[in-house]
Order: structure tokens, then sequence, then C-alpha cells
């Protein structure tokens, strides 16, 4: 129950209605045995507790995504399903966990010298199977259009309510790239990008950086390191490619160069990861 009457701050000043607002304003709220005046006084001091956004796959189908999502183990806020239905002529996501609580999506995660993202995000799980490995190497498996056109929907809302930021709309191998490999390089990052939900490298920037180099021409690993680091990755910065290193390039790659993602240390990994460095962390 709300009520708008006068109520002393304790700082010697008498509030009516709710500091010169209209008197039919409310700003105190009877929680029981106390009162609480929610409006008179707001700290700048404050953000949104939610300040990244992260896609998944489930890896299997609806059935066992719902069951292994709302049994406990592990949780995301939103599930994308292979078939998204309707309702009124748009699409549904279901809503497995609320805004305000966290769920359990990211586990042992970092970004941007932030860790356990669960803290401080929100997880969107879509159902794919991944990847299957093949005699003839591994095949990813692609999403469904009615799956895009739910996730650009349902990330624009969320970026947009929240104010998240374009290079904290990450994937699971962004913060998890030793263990992690979804949504993988079928994921349409670059088009999510053009429509503003998510971060992507500017042409010219990339072209800059290049300075001439073939696209595959070997690059300096240390080099490779900082810039990852610098943009938001965890990687140790030892000046050599070890199966570490690798993975975290591959992960990179698969976000912003998934036309190879054998986490080859080249010259136009370099260069991306430079443009981005350039465009969001100067």
């Amino acid at each position: 129950m709300k009520k708008s009457i006068a109520v002393s701050a304790g700082l010697g000043i008498m509030l009516s209605g709710c500091a010169g607002l209209a008197p039919e304003i409310v700003c105190v709220e009877d929680r029981g045995q106390y009162k609480a005046d929610t409006a008179s006084y707001r700290s700048v001091g404050q953000n949104e507790r939610i300040r990244y956004l992260v896609l998944h796959y489930t890896a299997v189908d609806d059935e066992e995504s719902l069951r292994l999502l709302t049994a406990g183990g592990a949780s995301a806020h939103y599930l994308v399903t292979s078939n998204p239905g309707a309702h009124g002529g748009k699409p549904v996501a279901l809503q497995l966990v609320d805004d305000d609580k966290r769920a359990w999506h990211a586990g042992v995660s970092y970004w941007n010298g932030r860790h356990n993202l669960n803290d401080t995000s929100l997880g969107i799980e879509i159902v794919n199977l991944g990847y299957t490995d093949e005699t003839s190497g591994r095949r990813w498996h692609p999403y469904q259009p009615a799956q895009l056109d739910l996730i650009e929907r349902l990330a624009a809302d969320l970026v947009k309510r929240y104010g998240i930021s374009p290079d904290n709309v990450v994937g699971h191998s962004d913060i998890a790239p030793l263990r992690k490999s979804a949504p993988g390089p079928l994921f349409p990052w670059q088009a999510l990008a053009q429509r503003g939900i998510g971060a992507w490298p500017d042409a010219g920037t990339v072209d800059k950086y290049l300075a001439g180099r073939t696209p595959t021409e070997p690059a300096s690993v240390a080099r490779i390191q900082q810039a990852l680091a610098k943009y938001g990755y965890r990687v140790e910065q030892t000046g050599t490619l070890d199966e570490a290193t690798r993975q975290v390039i591959r992960a990179f790659q698969m976000h912003f160069r998934p036309d190879d993602i054998r986490g080859e240390p080249d010259a136009q990994t370099e260069a991306i990861a430079l443009a981005l460095v350039d465009k969001y962390r100067s």
C-alpha cells in the first residue's frame, strides 16, 4: 500500500507529497513494519544491474532443453525454441527466469575485467544442436529463420531496456572460450550488429591495420594476445601460440571472422581485434 503523505526525511526538512512534485504522486511506500520514501531523494551513484547479454545454444532438442533449463541444474532467462510459436501475430519467447533474478547460464566466466557474469547478465538459450563431428569434419547446425527473427526482436528489446552496450552482447564462447563454442560460427553476429545489436569492427579500420598484408599472413601472437585482452577476452600474455591462446583466437574468429575458425594467428584476425579495440576501448 502506498500513500502520498507529509514525512520527515530525518534531515530537518518536512516533505509534503513528493519533494515538490504534484501531491498525487506517490512517494511513501508502506512496507508493513516501516515506510520508505521512494522518491524524495535519489542517488546518482547507480546503474543497471544487467550489463551483459549472453547468447547460447542448447545442444539438445526442445524437450530436453526445457527439461535441463527448468529442472534446477542450469537455467536461462529466455529460451527460443526450434519453432517459436506465435500469439496475436507475434513470435513467443519462453521466459524461464525473471529479468531481475540470477539465472545459471554463464558458469565460470570472464569479460573485460568482470568475473562470474551470472551476477550481471541475461542469458538467451537457443534450441540448436550445435555441431556434429563426422568423418568429413565438424558440421555446424544452422539456425532457423523463425528463431533468428525472434532473437533479433528479443535482443533488441533487452539491449534498449537495460542500456547494454554493443561490446557487452557476447556469446558463451567469448566469456568461456576454453570450454564453450556456443552460439557457434553460423550465428549471424554481423547481421545483428547492423541492426544495433552487438559489436562489429569498421571495415576501413580493419583495412588500416591489415596494412596491405594478405589476410592469412602470419601475425604476431603477442600483439594478438594484447589486442584480445584489451577488447575483453581472458588470455594469458605468453607471446606464444599455446593451446589456450589458440582456443581464445578460435572463439574470437567464430564471432568476428566465421569463415575461418582454425585458431590461426593471422593478419586478418589481428586487424579485426585492433579495429575493435579502436572502436570500443579507446
